[in-house]
C-alpha cells in the first residue's frame, strides 16, 4: 500500500540523492551523474539543457518510466526504487500530470472529452468527471471551447487542453517535457502566463526545456549538462544566450 503525504503544509514532491543512471555499451553512458535535486509543494522548477545533456533521462527518471542505475529517488513521500511494476504504475497515474511537446489530443473527440479522458488511469469519481473537467477548463482559459474538436483549435489552445486533462484530478507535480517546443512566439508567451498563474495556485511545475528564455520564467532554474545538475540563478541565465538545438537525439 502506497501511503499519501501526512501533512498538508509544504512539502517534498521530488528527492532526488545520488541519483545516476548509466546505459550499458562500450564505452558505457553515463546519462545522469549524482543528482541531487528536491522540489517542494508549490514550487516552479526548470531544468534546461542542450541535446544529449540528460534531459530526457532526467525526465524518465521523474516520470517513473526508467529506474536509476543507483541512488534514491522519493515521489511525493514515496520511494520508488523499491516498488513493483504495477505500484509504479499506479504512483505515475495518480501523483504525476505530463504535459508533452505534442498535444496527444484525439481529434474525433470534443475538448471536454479529451480532458476526462485525463482520468482513465485514476481513480477519481466518474459521476463528477465531467463538471471537473469543465473546471479545469476554466483554470486555463479553455471553458469557452469544451464542445469544440481539437482540429478547430490553434497550438496554443490545444496545448491549454492538454494542460487541462494532466490536471484533472489533481496531480502532485505537473511534468513538462519542452511544452512550449511546438508554439510560436505569441502562444509561449501566453503559455509562460499561464505557468505563472497555476503557480500562484499552489500547482507544482517542473519544466525541461532546452530554452533559456523558457527557463527564465520559472521560479527556479537548474542547469543539466553532461548529465550534472547545477542551480542557476536569475543573473546568470541573464548573461547567456538562448540555446539553439543541434539536430539528433536527447539522452
Amino acid at each position: 500500500m502506497i501511503a499519501s503525504p501526512a501533512t498538508d503544509a509544504p512539502h517534498e514532491v521530488i528527492r532526488l540523492e545520488g541519483v545516476s543512471r548509466t546505459f550499458p555499451s562500450e564505452p558505457p553512458v553515463h546519462a545522469l551523474r549524482d543528482v541531487d535535486l528536491t522540489v517542494r509543494s508549490g514550487d516552479y522548477v526548470a531544468v534546461a539543457g542542450p541535446s544529449g545533456s540528460g534531459k530526457s533521462t532526467l525526465l524518465n527518471t521523474l516520470g517513473l518510466l526508467d529506474r536509476p542505475t543507483s541512488g534514491s529517488y522519493w515521489l511525493d513521500g514515496v520511494e520508488t526504487n523499491g516498488l513493483e511494476d504495477v505500484d509504479r504504475t499506479w504512483l505515475r497515474g495518480s501523483r504525476i500530470g505530463f504535459v508533452f511537446q505534442s498535444f496527444h489530443l484525439l481529434y474525433h473527440r470534443t475538448v471536454e472529452e479529451n480532458v476526462m479522458l485525463g482520468e482513465v488511469y485514476r481513480r477519481g469519481d466518474r459521476a463528477t468527471r465531467r463538471q471537473r473537467a469543465v473546471e479545469t477548463l476554466q483554470r486555463v482559459g479553455m471553458d469557452h471551447r469544451v464542445g469544440f474538436r481539437p482540429d478547430r483549435l490553434s497550438g496554443g489552445e490545444r496545448q491549454r487542453v492538454a494542460i487541462a486533462r494532466a490536471l484533472l484530478g489533481g496531480p502532485s507535480l505537473l511534468l513538462c517535457d519542452e511544452p512550449t517546443g511546438n508554439l510560436d512566439t505569441a502562444n509561449t508567451s501566453s503559455m509562460l502566463d499561464l505557468f505563472d498563474e497555476l503557480q500562484d495556485q499552489g500547482t507544482t511545475l517542473l519544466v525541461i526545456t532546452h530554452d533559456n528564455l523558457v527557463s527564465r520564467r520559472a521560479r527556479r532554474q537548474v542547469r543539466i549538462q553532461d548529465g550534472r545538475l547545477t542551480e542557476t540563478d536569475e543573473s546568470t541565465e541573464a548573461a547567456e544566450t538562448t540555446l539553439v538545438l543541434p539536430t539528433g537525439g536527447d539522452r
